[in-house]
Formats: structure tokens, C-alpha cells, sequence
């Protein structure tokens, strides 16, 4: 006989169903409300609390506007370090740690001075306080890629940028300097507010302004020499299957000039934004700032370039004169665009924000990491996103690619010792300039490839196999000239 159904059990479980259902349903809406709000804030990115515009160099307005990119900016001032590169308080000499760069350089402002990288908020103040600048005349076109510079090319040339450019390159540095100042002091959001503040009030290292549009926030690239630069690459007859734009502008009817701002793709501007200064470049005296890049981006292109030009006196394109041997040399500047061109990252559509700049999260946000830096040291958000191995592998595997770039270095810094020793006996045994000409070409194609590794700041990782490609140049070139002053001392 079964029991008798209990009323109060029955009312009870309806009880418990009825404030499930109410715990679910506000469970629910909570839920909706949270997906709700993140939707509105990722659609609201920022708030416009300041104007800023074309003249707006000082970072900390922009900052009102977007902190979170302002606060990453505001950390590119803190000290970083890898195996192979540094931004110290006091960064290293890297003339004491190899010394063979000061032969290299002998008669050259880096024989004097020549330290580790730091981070963006010191481009200016390092640039301002070195020996190269402080002891030795240079130009104002150094503060092309070291500074806020703009608005000052714009005032200097009555609106027309270029001519500005040239203006200000044509001046000493101290002159081009003050004319910086001057422009960011005239300028009421020039308030020298910047992390460093070891340079002049008024003048500020690159910043928001020359990488973003300040009405729109789109990327974009100011800098002339840029500008001229690629210009002259699309030009060229070089592939360049990494620059898709530049290969399809090619195949168009080539009416306008290659223009980054209107043909680039927004991932080949997240790698043209940096190739505005992380690049090979002149700015002497003797000719406006340019990017030798009419041939293409590989060493011997850049190098066929110079050895085709000659400046307005008739002289042969060189940096400077090598004080022990005499030849005319070349010096590079730090070609991370170029190395990084022959690399897999490029051919496989990789920017440079992908690694340097990764994108990270911030609440519902997605923003790129304003903080400048190695990516060892933020592994989990620049490599690992595209390479799912454990950290421990990643890190070796650039370390094994950095100490044999390295090692390969050190031989081919070995080689051109040798060769310079060489070239020093023969010019005391009184052999003559004109028959060590064959020997000086030699050594100015050693050098140039061997300075070309030794400036770029990736230590090889950008190209492993171009870099060793272009060390083991070097040192046959060196050798080359070794045997070709041994075959003269045995003829004297």
C-alpha cells in the first residue's frame, strides 16, 4: 500500500524550485549585465578629456586621453637587461667590454663613446649628454630620429616639411637643439613633463605624435627620411615580398610616389612606424639625412648605394677617414629593419609591435604595450602566442642563435684586427697609400659588414643566417687584405 502524498513536502520543493529559478534568473541577468557593460567599454576605448593636435609633443596630455598606453610609455624609463643588450642607469661602454671597436673606429666620435641602448624616454637626454655630441661638431639632422621634431621642420620651413627638414640639418647641433626648444616652448602643451628629464624643457624624445594621427588615432609615419627612403625602395627593381604593398603598388600604373600613409597595410605600418629611426642611415654634414635603400635593403644593396654616390664636391660618398690606415670608410647606424627584412618574421607577416609591442588585456580592452622592450622579457605575450613551447625553450633557442651571432662577431672582429695591423707595418714600412688602395677597399667592405651586426640590437636573432652570411664577408675581406699586403711587402 503506498503512502499518502505529504502537502508540505510538495509546497517545499516548490519553495526550493522558485528561488533556484530566482538565483538562476539573477545569475543570468548579472551575467548579461557583465557581457553588457564589457561590450560597451571594449566599444569605448577612450574618453577625450584634452585636445591634442599636430603640435602636441609632450606625451602627457596624450596620456589624459589614453592612460594605459601613456603608463606603458612612462615605463620604457625603467632598467631592462638581456644576455646581449641593456638599458642601465648607466649603460655600458661597449668600447670597454670590446675593445676592438675603438680600432674600428679610429678618427670616429664612437672611438671616444659607443654605449648599450636604453629605453625611449632616454633617446634624447643619451643623445644630448654624449661625448659624440658633447666633444665632436655634429648636425642637426641627428635630432631626425631623437626627437619630438615636427612641428619644428614645420616651422622652420613655413609649413613645408621638407624644407624645414633640410633646414634644421643644416644647422650645428646646438643651433638645431635650441630651435627645438624653441619651438616646444611656444607650444602650451610643451611643458617638459616627460619620465626623463635630463633634456631641456620644451624638447621631447620621440612620442605619441609621430606614430598616431591625433584625430583619428590611426598609425602613420612623419619622419622625411622615411618617407624618401621607401619611396626609393618601391622604386627599386628588389623584391620585397615581405612589403606587399610595395609589391602591389609595383604592378599599378606608379603615377604618385610610393606613400606609406595611403598604400601600407595597417600591419606593414606596425612595422613602418618603427622603421622611422630603427634603421641604416647618413646624417653628416656634407648632404642632407638620407636612407640609402635605391637598391634594395641587403648590406651589399645599402653599400652599392653609397659607393655610387659621390657629394657636392665631386669626393666619393664615406663617413669618415680610418686614422691609422686611411681609408675611406663606412659606418652603420643600427639597421634593425634591414636585418630584420631577410628574416622568417618578416616573410611570415610578423610586424615589429608583434614582438615589441605586444598586444595585452585589460579588462575587456585589448591595447598594444606601449613599454618598448625585448621580447625575452615578456615571453608569454610576444612569443608564445605563435610558438607554444614552454619559456625555458623559447629563451634557449634565441640564446643559442645570440652567443653563436656573437662568437662568429668576435672572430670577424678578430680578422679585421689583423687586417689593420697589417695595414699599420705597411704604411711604416713605407709602402704608399696608392698600392694599399686594393687592400683599403678591402677594408672598408670588412668593416662596413662587420660594424653592420655589430649596430644592430638584435645580436642576429633578426636574421640568423643573413647575419652570419654577412660576418663571414667580413672576414674574408679582412683576410683578403691581409694577403694582399703580404704579396706587397714581398715585392718591396
Amino acid at each position: 500500500m503506498s503512502n499518502p502524498r505529504n502537502p508540505r513536502a510538495g509546497r517545499a520543493g516548490v519553495i526550493v524550485l522558485l528561488v533556484l529559478a530566482a538565483v538562476v534568473g539573477f545569475a543570468t541577468a548579472a551575467l548579461l549585465t557583465n557581457i553588457f557593460e564589457h561590450k560597451q567599454e571594449a566599444k569605448s576605448t577612450y574618453v577625450r578629456l584634452v585636445d591634442v593636435n599636430e603640435d602636441t609633443t609632450d606625451p602627457e596630455p596624450w596620456g589624459m586621453n589614453w592612460p594605459r598606453q601613456f603608463d606603458a610609455y612612462k615605463r620604457t624609463s625603467q632598467s631592462t637587461r638581456t644576455v646581449f643588450g641593456g638599458s642601465e642607469a648607466l649603460p655600458e661602454e661597449k668600447l670597454e667590454r670590446d675593445p676592438w671597436l675603438k680600432r674600428l673606429f679610429a678618427g670616429y666620435a664612437f672611438a671616444i663613446d659607443y654605449r648599450d641602448r636604453r629605453g625611449h624616454a632616454y633617446m634624447l637626454a643619451d643623445q644630448e649628454q654624449t661625448k659624440r655630441v658633447t666633444e665632436r661638431p655634429q648636425t642637426g639632422a641627428c635630432l631626425h630620429c631623437h626627437a619630438s621634431v615636427m612641428p619644428t621642420y614645420r616651422r622652420m620651413g613655413d609649413g613645408d616639411v621638407r624644407k624645414g627638414f633640410e633646414a634644421l640639418g643644416n644647422l650645428d647641433y646646438p643651433s638645431a637643439h635650441a630651435q627645438l626648444v624653441a619651438t616646444g616652448s611656444s607650444n602650451p602643451t610643451g611643458g617638459g613633463t616627460n619620465a626623463e628629464k635630463h633634456h631641456a624643457e620644451g624638447a621631447h624624445p620621440v612620442s605619441c605624435v609621430d606614430c598616431h594621427d591625433p584625430k583619428t588615432m590611426e598609425l602613420r609615419v612623419t619622419r622625411p627620411g622615411f618617407v624618401s627612403g621607401i619611396a626609393a625602395l618601391a622604386e627599386s627593381a628588389e623584391p620585397v615580398p615581405h612589403l606587399p604593398s610595395v609589391e602591389l603598388w609595383r604592378s599599378g600604373p606608379r603615377s604618385e610616389p610610393y606613400d606609406a600613409n595611403r598604400d601600407a597595410s595597417r600591419q606593414e605600418m606596425r612595422s613602418f612606424v618603427c622603421a622611422q629611426c630603427h634603421v641604416e642611415y647618413y646624417c653628416g654634414p656634407k648632404t642632407t639625412l638620407f636612407f640609402p635603400w635605391s637598391k634594395g635593403l641587403r648590406v651589399e644593396q645599402l653599400e652599392q648605394h653609397y659607393d655610387q654616390l659621390t657629394f657636392a664636391d665631386g669626393q666619393r660618398f664615406f663617413d669618415w677617414k680610418h686614422a691609422e690606415t686611411g681609408a675611406e670608410v663606412l659606418k652603420a647606424q643600427h639597421p634593425e629593419f634591414e636585418l630584420w627584412s631577410q628574416g622568417i618574421h618578416a616573410r611570415s607577416g610578423v610586424s615589429c609591435a608583434d614582438c615589441h609591442m605586444p598586444y595585452m588585456r585589460e579588462g575587456a580592452l585589448k591595447v598594444s604595450d606601449h613599454w618598448v622592450r625585448s621580447p625575452l622579457l615578456n615571453v608569454s605575450r610576444a612569443c608564445q602566442v605563435c610558438h607554444p613551447y614552454p619559456e625555458s625553450e623559447i629563451t634557449g633557442r634565441v640564446t643559442a642563435i645570440q652567443q653563436r651571432t656573437h662568437d662568429l662577431m668576435q672572430r670577424a672582429a678578430q680578422a679585421a684586427t689583423d687586417m689593420l695591423d697589417a695595414l699599420a707595418t705597411a704604411k711604416k714600412g713605407g709602402i704608399s697609400e696608392a698600392a694599399l688602395a686594393p687592400a683599403l677597399e678591402l677594408q672598408r667592405k670588412a668593416q662596413w659588414r662587420l660594424d653592420f651586426v655589430a649596430a644592430e640590437n638584435s645580436m642576429g636573432f633578426h636574421a640568423p643566417q643573413e647575419s652570419a652570411r654577412i660576418l663571414g664577408e667580413s672576414i674574408d675581406y679582412s683576410r683578403q687584405a691581409q694577403l694582399v699586403v703580404l704579396a706587397l711587402s714581398k715585392d718591396e
